[in-house]
């Protein structure tokens, strides 16, 4: 078990066009959304769909990728790390945040409303 370490891998849609921030000394950040979806059967045999939202952040040249050609609806594949913060907001209320630092990502179909 020591070869266990923090790693996220996801397919799903992108929630919104992604932000980019440039930073200083020519760094680049991207900020989206990825909604995963699970469906099963209950117990009536309805099918039934559970969405979860992801907070994604990339940087450097997986930035750039996400920059030219993610956009909204995108179905992509991310692989990352899990990681925690915390922050104080503008109304000085401290807020936590869990987020995917993605390391890699794979464009796969069309958006759902088909490109």
């Amino acid at each position: 078990m020591s070869s266990l370490r923090n790693k996220v891998q996801l397919i799903g849609n992108v929630g919104q066009d992604p932000v980019i921030t440039n930073l200083e000394n020519d760094k680049k950040v991207a900020r989206l959304s990825l909604a995963t979806n699970e469906h099963y059967r209950n117990k009536k045999g309805e099918k039934v769909t559970n969405t979860e939202w992801h907070n994604v952040t990339a940087w450097g040249k997986t930035a750039d990728i996400i920059e030219k050609f993610v956009i909204k609806g995108k179905e992509l594949a991310i692989e990352g790390k899990l990681t925690s913060r915390s922050y104080e907001d503008k109304e000085g209320n401290k807020r936590h945040v869990t987020e995917v630092v993605a390391s890699e990502i794979l464009l796969l179909g069309g958006t759902t409303s088909e490109e």
